[in-house]
């Protein structure tokens, strides 16, 4: 039985949970404000309800205290919403306070700097010296180099999959879901960009060591599935074609992958924009319904 998705959250509701938020980790709104990069009057507004969080205030309040967009929208991790939840790779952390925010900070730094370097270009040291602490302190939250790489693929997950419920909510129609979530996708600035250099670190790692594989294919599988559902959507509302999604689904990722990769390695020819123009055009010729009715010919053939 396919469960159903939660009724829509209100402002209230929203600005209930980071106000419980703000109290269990001890933020005043002028820290917290300060944190997630906007204005204390308009995140005082927030708080009283009088002001909608935008999705990207969403994220930035997620990453910050720890939680998930999906909790602060819908007061649960797991709520069915538009796209995939992660098995297990994006959870709100229970109230460890100081030690949960230290983590983060250790996390952010690391991320940061193995998207940037390169994984084995990243030391105990460094990931010290940019978050400001001791390397005892990396080690005794992240024993092991290599857990730093787990982790900031955990990272990437979590920024992807809060980032896709804060954006896809409002978009009813599959079509232009569909576009936007190739949007969320595109590495295009220093964030996305990071975030393909993890992934793709990844990959390579993946391919020598098998012990890494099942945290990826756990991973992976979370961007596969919010295509997978997209597609679906499309083929009942009679927007897709339909009985193809699986096929579709895989093709598309693969797709997506592959320009990615291109792009990330400045190959001539490239950019986001492309990668953009050839993805609508792959959707347009394979996935939208209508395209197929009006080419009866090549339907045929």
């Amino acid at each position: 039985m396919t469960a159903t998705r939660p009724v829509p959250a209100t402002d209230t509701d929203v600005a209930a949970r980071v106000r419980e938020l703000l109290a269990r980790d001890g933020w005043t709104q002028r820290r917290f404000a300060e944190a997630i990069g906007l204005e204390e009057t308009k995140l005082s507004k927030s708080l009283a309800g009088r002001r909608r969080f935008p999705a990207a205030e969403l994220v930035a309040i997620a990453d910050a205290a720890g939680v998930t967009v999906n909790w602060l929208l819908h007061g649960r991790d797991d709520a069915r919403t538009h796209t995939a939840v992660p098995r297990g790779a994006a959870r709100t952390q229970s109230p460890g306070r100081r030690g949960a925010q230290a983590r983060r900070r250790i996390l952010e730094a690391a991320w940061n700097l193995i998207a940037d370097r390169g994984y084995h270009r990243v030391r105990t040291a460094d990931v010290a010296q940019a978050c400001g602490t001791s390397p005892a302190a990396i080690h005794y939250h992240f024993p092991t180099r290599s857990g730093l790489l787990d982790e900031a693929l955990r990272h990437n997950v979590k920024l992807a999959f809060d980032r896709q419920v804060a954006a896809l909510g409002e978009v009813p129609d599959p079509h232009a879901r569909l576009l936007r979530l190739i949007d969320l996708q595109l590495p295009s600035g220093l964030l996305l960009r990071r975030e393909w250099s993890i992934w793709i670190q990844v990959w390579a790692e993946t391919a020598i060591d098998p012990a890494r594989r099942e945290l990826y294919w756990d991973s992976y599988d979370r961007w596969y599935r919010s295509v997978l559902m997209t597609l679906a959507d499309g083929a009942d509302a009679g927007v897709f074609v339909p009985g193809r999604a699986e096929s579709l689904a895989r093709q598309l990722t693969a797709l997506i992958d592959g320009l990615g990769i291109q792009v990330m390695a400045a190959t001539p020819g490239t950019s986001p924009e492309e990668m953009r123009a050839v993805l609508h055009d792959f959707i347009d010729r394979a996935v939208l319904l209508r395209r197929r009715n009006t080419h009866p010919a090549t339907e045929a053939g």
